[in-house]
């Protein structure tokens, strides 16, 4: 929520303009007078830089930028519903219709409020990234609770409990604000006036394969967008991911996939190698069998990574103890200065270590793995809508994939 957040009633009212193409006929569907709903579509006009609408003798019809804005809107206020829904869902109290109706109720405020907390779990800590008094804070958290009347804050000896309820409509709204945001960026771009940002998770492959090459190329051509790499965990980037605070992932794919809201689309696929220090005693290898690569110390993913399961099935299948003694991490840079200093042994991609390769630090153990092909590629949640900037990049990524020879 890097951008401001419009109050949602200017812009459901944006909509109805558009749908009744008149100001006067929106009016009573929104229980507004019609200098109030100018004066509302000017503030957003004024905020987006940029006219909505343009006037004419049968009505009012939207913009190039208007369309664009209608769109975004349209994908926000859905997401909120739909989290609205959820939360609401277990309340028997009330009947579908009812619940419905207090969707006009809520408000920017309160739903920024409920994003605050659940991710800080803490009303102080909360009211200070949101740069507003505690007070305040906590009025618009527990107006909301009370409009939908169902619970969704727990006091702990620690700090705050979000309840089911509002992890639904807090995870709903980060993803409908989103949507704001791409929306001015989308403006910003129809107007000669690109700017914004990029926001990617990253995992160890990518960084050191297409990734650097496609930043590269894209900075040149978008020299005014922010391009914001992430690295972390699959899971806490997959997480961030599904809440709206990446835009995509690019990684090592997972199959099958962890949840049913994303998608997932292959770009590379390399193999595997052993890999040793340059002088390794292994490095000339004429024959080489798995009994005595379980004799060597080895450096591994964490358990669970992808590159994990195959060092894993690489012993067992063959009915051999996985090697004892295990150094588990993803650092690349450790996993290297390990390499160096010792005989340890480590099951990487080939691409992964081009640049050591080249130097002559690191070499690949002589042993066949052309079996354990790896997907590499992008992950992206499944009813995302990429503004043209991040269509763009992802563009690059594919052709850059397609020139990508194996090594």
């Amino acid at each position: 929520m890097d951008l401001t957040i419009p109050n949602l009633r200017h812009l459901r009212v944006f909509l109805e303009v558009a749908a009744c193409k008149s100001i006067s006929q929106a009016a009573p569907r929104v229980f507004l007078s019609q200098p109030a709903i100018t004066q509302a579509i000017a503030k957003l006009e004024q905020l987006l830089q940029a006219e909505l609408f343009e006037r004419h003798s049968d009505g009012m019809y939207p913009t190039a930028a208007g369309s664009v804005w209608h769109n975004r809107i349209r994908r926000c206020l859905d997401y909120i519903e739909q989290g609205a829904m959820e939360a609401l869902k277990n309340r028997s109290s009330r009947s579908h219709s009812a619940q419905t109706s207090l969707l006009p109720m809520l408000t920017t405020t309160q739903l920024k409020a409920l994003v605050a907390v659940s991710e800080a779990e803490n009303f102080s800590i909360a009211s200070r990234n949101l740069g507003v008094s505690q007070s305040s804070l906590h009025r618009a958290a527990r107006e909301l609770e009370q409009l939908l009347e169902v619970p969704l804050f727990e006091k702990t000896s620690t700090g705050i409990n979000t309840t089911k309820a509002a992890k639904a409509l807090a995870r709903a709204t980060k993803l409908g604000f989103s949507e704001i945001n791409q929306g001015y960026y989308e403006i910003s771009a129809l107007q000669s006036r690109e700017v914004g940002k990029i926001v990617l998770g990253s995992m160890p492959l990518a960084r050191t394969s297409i990734l650097p090459t496609v930043i590269t190329d894209f900075a040149k051509e978008h020299p005014h967008v922010g391009i914001n790499i992430v690295d972390a965990p699959y899971t806490d980037l997959l997480n961030h991911l599904r809440h709206g605070d990446l835009d995509f992932l690019i990684g090592a794919l997972r199959f099958p996939p962890p949840t049913d809201d994303i998608i997932q689309e292959e770009l590379i696929a390399p193999p595997l190698a052993v890999v040793g220090r340059r002088g390794h005693p292994l490095e000339y290898a004429r024959t080489l069998d798995l009994e005595t690569l379980a004799t060597y110390p080895w450096v591994v993913p964490r358990a669970g990574a992808p590159t994990r399961v195959f060092f894993d099935t690489l012993f067992t299948d063959h009915g051999i103890p996985t090697p004892k003694g295990l150094v588990e991490t993803s650092s690349q840079i450790l996993i290297r200065e390990l390499l160096l200093g010792s005989d340890r042994l480590t099951l990487i991609s080939s691409h992964q270590i081009e640049h050591e390769r080249a130097l002559g630090l690191l070499r690949v153990i002589p042993f066949a793995l052309s079996h354990t092909r790896r997907p590499i590629g992008i992950t992206m949640r499944r009813n995302w809508q990429a503004t043209p900037t991040q269509k763009a990049f992802l563009d690059m990524l594919r052709n850059a994939a397609q020139q990508y020879d194996d090594l």
